[in-house]
């Protein structure tokens, strides 16, 4: 999707997903200390929120300028800060070795767009420093729910892998994510990878 189409969907209601923060940046980094996290992609702030409500030193970046707004928006209800900058990933370049925690949510893209974000996001990791890329599984168009349509944009966790040379995986996995639906609770299926820059 493009920008205006983001803006337009972001506009159309209060809240697009849930305020909570996603399951798998929970599990992954409930148990890291504190530091500088950026958010590649932050949309409406969600995970960014949560990083900074645990201490977290936050940059969040997005190319819709009323994601970003609501992401404000609720920082500031809740007496947080986040350095947030619009910018398209694609374009963006993060300082390089600056950052505890990287994370990569939902960001689906055709494969030299999705390599040349993940390479750039492991170029801001710190040494010692942690890359946590999650998304909609190739697996999830015939064996899942929602999430982009189109296979050219999803990935599994090699695919994720395969984009990020010099790094240590720790996980990379496919993992089934509970939904709710009218007609009960059905799984999606993800992508999930842990990498660590080495010391």
């Amino acid at each position: 999707m493009e920008r205006e189409q983001w803006d337009e969907r972001y506009r159309a209601d209060e809240l697009i997903w849930k305020a909570e923060p996603n399951q798998f940046l929970v599990e992954e980094a409930a148990g890291l200390a504190p530091g500088r996290a950026l958010d590649l992609a932050c949309g409406e702030g969600r995970n960014a929120l949560w990083l900074a409500e645990r201490g977290w030193q936050v940059t969040a970046v997005d190319f819709s300028s009323v994601g970003l707004e609501k992401a404000r928006r609720l920082a500031s209800e809740r007496g947080l800060e986040l350095v947030l900058v619009e910018a398209d990933v694609l374009e963006w370049e993060p300082p390089a070795a600056s950052f505890d925690l990287v994370i990569v949510m939902y960001l689906h893209l055709p494969a030299g767009a999705r390599r040349r974000v993940h390479q750039r996001a492991a170029s801001a990791l710190a040494p010692g420093a942690t890359l946590l890329v999650v998304g909609h599984d190739s697996t999830n168009l015939t064996e899942g729910i929602g999430g982009p349509q189109g296979p050219a944009v999803l990935f599994s966790p090699e695919d994720i892998v395969g984009d990020l040379d010099g790094l240590d995986i720790e996980r990379a996995e496919r993992a089934r994510r509970p939904v709710a639906t009218d007609s009960g609770e059905v799984d999606a299926i993800d992508a999930i990878v842990r990498a660590v820059r080495p010391s």
